[in-house]
Parts: C-alpha cells; structure tokens; sequence
C-alpha cells in the first residue's frame, strides 16, 4: 500500500513501513500460517500440513507488483495470495496443499491483517504522542505566567499566558489518548467468520479454533465475525481523525505565532529545515506545515470509512473495498503531524519578550473590558462600555495609552486610583491565567512530589 509520492512526504518513514505492501502481505501470511497451526490443534486438518504451510508463508510469495496486478482481475489481493501460497505448499507437500486457508475467506485474512498493522500502528500514535505531551505539559508549566496576548477573531483580546495557551494544546490530545485506547481495544480484533460468518466449514470447531488463532496472532477474539458490522473499526477511524484535528489546532497556533510580524515562537532551524528555493531569507514552519495539511486531509479519509459502513447483506460490494484502501492514509498522515510537531516543540523557541512587547503595542486597549467593571457602579453598564470604546479608539489613533486617558477622563474620578491600575497589570493577569491552566495541568499531568 505505497501513497503517492506527495502523501509519503506528509507521513513518517515508521508508519509508511507499517503499512507498506510487504507488511501487509506479510501479516496475510501470518495468518495463513497461524490458522493452520489453529486448526491442526484442534484437529481440524492434519499436524502434517503445518509445516509446509508455515515454511511457505515465511518465505513468501514472490513479486508483490503482479500479485496487485493479479488482485485487480480477482476482486481481492487475498484471492491471489492464497493462490500462490497454495501452489508453494504443494512444492513442499502436494497433500497439505489441500488445507491452505481451509474454512476461511478473503476478508478474514485482509481484516486481520489489516487489525495487525493498525495495533503497530497505534503503537507508533501512542508512543509519539506520548513524547509531545510530555514535551508541551513541561513547555506550559515553564510559562505558566509568561505574558502573551490572546487572540479573538484572529484580533487581540486580552492578557493571558503562554503556558494557558499550551493547555489548550495539551488537553485534547491527552483526551484523545484516552479514546484512542478504549476505540483500539474495541476494534482491534480478529476477523474469523469464513464465507457468510458461520465458520460452516468448521462444524462445532469453529469457535476454538478462532480463540486458538486469535492467540497467535495477539488480537482480540471477537464475538463473531464482523465482516458487515464495521462500527467500532469505524469508531477508531474517527477517532484517529480527530486527534490530527487537534494536531492541525497546534499548526495552525505555531504558524500564525511564528509570523515575523507577530514574532512570538519559532519551530528550530537547521540545515535543509524549512527553507525556501527561491527566498534566501525564509524559515518556513513546516512542522506547522504538516500538521495543517494532515489535519485537512484526515476529515475525508474518516468520512469515507464512515460511508462505507452500510455494505449489502452479509458481505458487500465496494464498500469495505473502499475502506481499507482509505484505512492506512489516517494513520500515516496523523503520525507524520506528531512526529514533526514533536520535534519541532522539542526545540521550539519562545520570545518571550516579543510577547510582551506584543502586548505593549496594544496600548492598554486589551485591558479595556477590566477597566469597564471598575466603572459601571458609577456610570452603569451601558455608558462604562461606550467610555471605553471611545477611550480605546483614540488610544489607538493618537498614539496615546488607555491607562492615561481613563486617569484623565472626569468620569473615572469615582474609581480608586490604586484599582484602577492593578486592572492594567499585565503580570497580574498573566498569573490569573497561569492559576487557571496550572490546575488543569494538574488533573492532566499532576506535578512531581
């Protein structure tokens, strides 16, 4: 399963391995071998046919390219997998040719192959979002009371911190960690029903040899099969895909703070990073690159597993086809926006003076919600909020600073001068912030003893 040449540059060479065509004919011929050695335990085929069968699958099945070609004309890559397998078997064993796959079907071996390679796959997403929460949850607590201005409607707002920012960042991926285990648990299972989900061909072994087979490959026993009930593989899908949505908030967050204009953080540079081939000049974000664009393309992915969920009767025409060949681009896509933006937070660098600055720029405006509460009990809501439009307006216009013109005005005069002036602290209303993400890190990542 190779993605095209510009999709392989949005993934990481570790999932792009997972799900390369040789890992997943690989793990098809694991189960053909495992099923046999099922089977043979219960006495279903002969102990005499496991070991050519094995022996085969270990060795594969040639030129994975024709095979594909071959799996167009057949309708599944299965069909001819086990075609070539069984003509390998019958080199080593003519009779044990006979029990190659025996009481299976197409999708039982794609299903759990493909369960194979998602439980690596889920391995990789765990093991690397692991890394940038642990990454952010430290950058946070370092900046818990760093000064940074907040953002409404792409505009300036208010005063909070960097590291209330990050929180942001940090909570829905800890959630989606959460999911993701409980939608892993319920998904990754065997796929072991045989040609309409009875496991006719089995008689009364059906079910031991499916718990014996599900061993061995280290997948969960389903309940039966679940070639037409695809919720919970869906439910995974989805999953994945809103943690790259989560990932894509933190690319969109980094790219829009690294603009030189704004100046505020910068993804770490290095020979070959980010550069432009035409502007000597340009460090281009592209950790934050990444993440944006896998955060655009997941939505479609898990929306076509999700429109493939209504196949027809006990096994349909087109839809799961369509499913696993959409299946591995979540994956793919979603690791490559964490592994880069793990290594760019790893390094990230933090202005926080250009922060601060950022906020002087403002001239006071952003605290002029503040200033407003300390003048209603005077002036009622109404005329407070219309003052202060006016006072920011000209704060802006003239150059001048909000605190002056409010200590100027006549009907600030009702307010204590001390209040007045802690409402335009900027320290102050960073730690309010930094009060607030700090116990939300707590619940997330307590503090060490």
């Amino acid at each position: 399963m190779t993605a095209a040449i510009f999709a392989r540059t949005l993934a990481s060479a570790a999932m792009t391995e997972v799900f390369a065509d040789r890992s997943i004919v690989a793990a098809m011929l694991a189960f053909e071998a495992a099923l046999a050695e099922a089977q043979a335990a219960e006495g279903v085929i002969p102990a005499s046919a496991v070991a050519p069968i094995a022996a085969a699958s270990r060795a594969g099945i040639g030129d994975i390219d024709s095979l594909v070609d071959e799996a167009r004309r057949a309708g599944s890559l299965a069909i001819p997998l086990v075609k070539r397998l069984t003509a390998a078997v019958a080199e080593r064993d003519a009779a044990a040719a006979a029990f190659v796959h025996h009481g299976s079907t197409s999708q039982d071996v794609i299903d759990s192959a493909m369960a194979i390679a998602t439980r690596k796959a889920l391995g990789l997403i765990d093991a690397d979002l692991v890394r940038l929460l642990v990454t952010l949850v430290a950058l946070a607590r370092a900046h818990l009371d760093t000064p940074m201005l907040a953002r409404t409607l792409m505009q300036p707002a208010q005063v909070i911190s960097f590291g209330f920012k990050i929180v942001a960042w940090v909570a829905p991926l800890a959630r989606a960690r959460e999911r993701l285990v409980r939608a892993g648990a319920a998904a990754l299972r065997l796929q072991f029903g045989g040609a309409v989900g009875t496991l006719a061909a089995l008689g009364d072994k059906g079910s031991a040899v499916a718990h014996r087979l599900a061993t061995r490959l280290d997948l969960t026993p389903a309940d039966g099969s679940w070639h037409v009930q695809r919720d919970d593989w869906a439910a995974l899908a989805c999953e994945v895909a809103v943690l790259c949505g989560s990932l894509g908030k933190i690319g969109h967050d980094l790219a829009l703070l690294a603009q030189a204009e704004v100046g505020e953080v910068a993804e770490p540079s290095g020979a070959g990073r980010g550069g432009s081939s035409a502007m000597p000049q340009k460090k281009n974000p592209v950790a934050a690159m990444t993440a944006i664009a896998a955060a655009i393309r997941a939505p479609h992915h898990a929306a076509a597993v999700l429109a493939a969920m209504a196949p027809a009767h006990e096994r349909g025409l087109g839809e799961w086809q369509a499913e696993i060949a959409e299946w591995p681009s979540l994956f793919l896509e979603t690791h490559g926006a964490l592994v880069a933006l793990g290594d760019a937070c790893d390094q990230l660098e933090v202005d926080t003076a250009r922060m601060r600055d950022n906020i002087e720029r403002q001239r006071g405006t952003v605290f002029a919600e503040a200033a407003a509460a300390l003048l209603v009990p005077s002036l009622g809501k109404a005329a407070a909020h219309a003052l202060l439009a006016t006072l920011s307006s000209r704060a802006a216009r003239e150059g001048a600073q909000l605190h002056a013109l409010l200590h100027a005005d006549p009907a600030a005069r009702a307010v204590d001068a001390p209040a007045l002036d802690a409402a335009f602290d900027v320290d102050a209303a960073a730690r309010r912030a930094g009060a607030l993400a700090r116990a939300q890190l707590d619940r997330i990542a307590p503090s060490p003893s």
